[in-house]
This record gives C-alpha cells, sequence and structure tokens, in this order.
C-alpha cells in the first residue's frame, strides 16, 4: 500500500521516536493494526534491479 508524503512522514517521525525513546510502536498498516515491542530491530535494505531501484526499511521481532 502506498501513502502521500505526508502521511509517510508522519509515520516515519512516530516510528524514529519511538525507537529514539525505547518505546513500543503502533501503527495501522493495510487496515491491520500492528504493534511493535520495543526491542524490535531495523534493518536497511537497497537493492538495484533492471529498470529501478528500492530502499526498504525492515523492523522485525520474535512474539513472545
Amino acid at each position: 500500500m502506498s501513502y502521500d508524503k505526508v502521511e509517510v512522514v508522519a509515520k516515519l517521525r512516530r516510528l524514529a521516536d519511538a525507537l529514539e525513546q525505547g518505546k513500543p510502536f503502533e501503527i495501522q498498516i493495510a487496515g491491520k493494526r500492528v504493534y511493535m515491542p520495543a526491542r524490535a530491530t531495523v534493518e536497511f535494505e537497497y537493492e538495484q534491479l533492471e529498470d529501478h531501484e528500492e530502499i526498504e526499511i525492515e523492523v522485525s521481532w520474535t512474539r513472545s
């Protein structure tokens, strides 16, 4: 699902604030409410394909 720039900035800012403060993060994606614990890890991935390039921000955690 794509979001407009204002929505993306707001979501990334909230995520960055949660990570910086060591707090959990809550987000709604495609109608589903997702709860990210403070212990989540973040990875940046870059992919260069034949006709386009991608940067992905991957946030992951194990369920307890």
